[in-house]
């Protein structure tokens, strides 16, 4: 999402000077616009990506994730803050147990973002704009200014989705594999589309797989594997009891 009430363009514009980019905590007295996210999908397409992750044991602490959260850049002595719809940082500094974090300016706070996520909206293609002056777009402001390494777009909609890799300073479209998933070596997982239903909601998901192909299962989804084991092992032993009994076995003398 753009922390901006600015109408956003996917037309290329001239950039007359190269920015000065320089990398400064969000000024105390600034203030974040409480805006609603663009897109009615986003919430849930971000809280299944990070869920999965967590289920899986992939989240350290020294690690930010974040959803619809501020990414701090000082551009010619402008604060310019932008929020995807999902990001991840390898490492953060860590605050002090009272303060909120509230934003985050990388190389200041932390590395820099390794990768981020924009979900489109159904009436604009914000998500793609190359606009390199105010309101930056948020394609040129992840790829020249943050210089994320990788940028990824889905449009859950059709659905379809893309992935951008930073090669020489540029975005690049990469190739899905013969699965229709994308590595990203951030994270060592593929990402891909899958169709089902998550808490009461069916629809096209982005979720991950891992090297081997395997799918990470979200944490309500490993309940019900561990439910399904536990009926399962259940069932045998009941079956078993139920076996010896016809040999004429007493289970009470083996208790």
């Amino acid at each position: 999402m753009v922390l901006s009430s600015e109408r956003q363009t996917t037309k290329p514009t001239a950039t007359l000077k190269q920015p000065v980019v320089t990398w400064e905590p969000l000024p105390d007295d600034f203030v974040l616009p409480d805006d609603p996210v663009e897109n009615i999908q986003q919430p849930p397409l971000a809280a299944a990506l990070t869920d999965a992750l967590g289920e899986n044991g992939l989240i350290q602490s020294e690690m930010l994730i974040g959803s619809n959260f501020g990414l701090v850049a000082n551009i010619d002595k402008r604060t310019v803050v932008k929020a995807p719809d999902w990001f991840y940082v390898p490492y953060v500094l860590p605050i002090r147990e009272d303060v909120i974090r509230r934003s985050y300016t990388p190389h200041t706070e932390g590395d820099p973002v390794a990768v981020v996520m924009e979900f489109l909206s159904a009436d604009d293609c914000g998500e793609l704009s190359i606009r390199s002056m105010p309101p930056y777009g948020k394609l040129y402001f992840y790829e020249q200014i943050l210089q994320v390494p990788t940028y990824v777009t889905y449009n859950p909609y059709e659905p379809s989705l893309q992935v951008r890799r930073l090669e020489n300073g540029q975005y690049v479209l990469q190739t899905a594999n013969a699965n229709g998933r994308f590595w990203i070596p951030e994270l060592q997982l593929n990402l891909g589309i899958w169709k089902g239903e998550r808490l009461g909601k069916t629809t096209h998901w982005l979720r991950w797989w891992d090297d081997s192909d395997s799918l990470l299962l979200w944490s309500a989804e490993q309940v019900m594997v561990e439910r399904q084991k536990t009926e399962a092992e259940r069932q045998k032993a009941e079956a078993l009891a139920a076996k010896l009994r016809e040999l004429g076995v007493d289970l009470e003398t083996l208790s």
